[in-house]
């Protein structure tokens, strides 16, 4: 029964991904995610009771799917501590990319409500589990000054990466581009502290 269950919100989120791609996030309608997931609509409201809720859900994949690549990426060796990191822009442009709705809806930033989780916002997940890496990887102390460098540059980060890829689905690369940088410059001076892995 869990099994058919996890199944049927595999397809309707996947329906809805795929939808949010073709008609946007404004197009996205209960009707069209049934008949596009082979489902009736009252399925589709027996697991998410609007809109909101299946965009909430899908965001929260989005995320879950980012962060466990992540883990593979950045534990794979790297010749130093800021090159190590330029997987996590890497990735993100690649879901970008090749993720059915994760241009357009991301971590689901762009909608009303913003917790995925009902407490913290989605960014400010990344940054915590980012800061834990800086620690457990690399041996950084973690301080109130990481922890502020830290969200401040997935927050500057995931903006440019979203406007990368606003008129672009290939993604503006000057904003690519700029993300790495400043994602360089924020955490650069924790190089010197990072040890050798």
């Amino acid at each position: 029964m869990q099994q058919r269950s996890a199944t049927r919100v595999t397809l309707l989120l996947d329906a809805a991904a795929t939808l949010i791609d073709e008609k946007g996030i404004d197009g996205l309608t209960t009707s069209d995610v049934a008949a596009r997931s082979e489902s009736s609509v009252g399925v589709v409201y027996r697991y998410y009771p609007n809109i909101q809720s299946l965009l909430l859900a899908l965001a929260a994949r989005n995320l879950e799917r980012f962060m466990a690549r992540n883990v593979e990426l950045l534990t794979q060796p790297s010749t130093d501590f800021l090159s190590g990191l330029d997987p996590v822009i890497d990735l993100a442009v690649d879901m970008a990319r090749n993720e059915p709705g994760f241009r357009a809806l991301r971590f689901g930033t762009i909608i009303d409500q913003r917790f995925v989780d009902g407490r913290n916002p989605t960014n400010a997940q990344m940054a915590t589990a980012f800061t834990a890496f800086m620690h457990e990887r690399y041996g950084i102390a973690v301080t109130p000054a990481l922890e502020l460098d830290v969200e401040v540059s997935v927050e500057v980060s995931e903006a440019l990466l979203q406007r990368a890829f606003q008129f672009d689905k290939n993604g503006d690369e000057r904003f690519i581009s700029k993300a790495r940088t400043i994602l360089h410059d924020l955490l650069g001076s924790y190089a010197a502290e990072a040890r050798a892995q």
